[in-house]
């Protein structure tokens, strides 16, 4: 599958680094510019390009910027992306990082706000787990106590898409509803920060509150 990564920090470093390790092609690009990725490429063998254009013929891209960036993003980035293309939102919405984003702050989840940002539909994934985990813990389907991940997305194909390359990485996908209900993965929920298996996911999500905890508010 040919994936375009949008972000290259701790996250979109290390899907970068699996993803082209499992033989997917991999187009992966940063807000500093592609010379700024050549130890990733030399490393990977993924290619390094412009924002602008990482996500042409993509089937699947990864937007993973912290939530600051994502309004700044250029038009038309995903514009390229193969029909039907899979669009991923990794964030987190961090308010000492990121500032006050009011939308948030009453109430609308971080992949509503992102999706609507980007006038695409997106699937919640890989926001919650740490990068070094992600890179190093996966294990084979059946692993007793395999890590797994809560997806959410509101369209069902691609939702599926999403889980099977979940899988493919090496941890278990459980279905974590629309994304409305991806609430239950931001920051400061059960689930968050976890290495939980996916009856311990699920558990996680079930006892999740609406209600941001403080540190996570402006």
């Amino acid at each position: 599958m040919r994936i375009g990564i949008i972000g290259a920090g701790n996250i979109g470093g290390t899907l970068t680094r699996k993803l082209a390790a499992l033989g997917h092609e991999v187009v992966v690009a940063n807000s500093r510019g592609p010379q700024t990725l050549e130890d990733l490429a030399e490393e990977t063998g993924a290619t390094v390009a412009l924002a602008t254009v990482a996500a042409e013929g993509a089937e699947l891209v990864i937007v993973t910027i912290p939530e600051r960036a994502i309004p700044s993003l250029p038009a038309g980035i995903l514009d390229g992306a193969a029909l039907g293309a899979v669009i991923v939102d990794t964030g987190n919405y961090y308010p000492q990082r990121d500032g006050r984003i009011a939308e948030i702050e009453g109430g609308m989840t971080e992949c509503r706000w992102v999706s609507n940002q980007l006038g695409r539909p997106v699937v919640k994934a890989f926001n919650g787990i740490q990068a070094q985990h992600l890179l190093e813990r996966g294990l084979p389907p059946g692993t007793p106590g395999r890590i797994a991940l809560p997806v959410a997305g509101d369209e069902p194909e691609a939702k599926a898409i999403v889980m099977r390359l979940v899988d493919e990485l090496g941890f278990d996908p459980v279905d974590a509803g629309g994304i409305d209900d991806s609430w239950r993965q931001q920051p400061g929920t059960p689930v968050y920060g976890t290495d939980l298996d996916a009856a311990g996911v699920r558990e996680a999500l079930r006892q999740a509150s609406p209600e941001r905890p403080p540190e996570f508010r402006a």
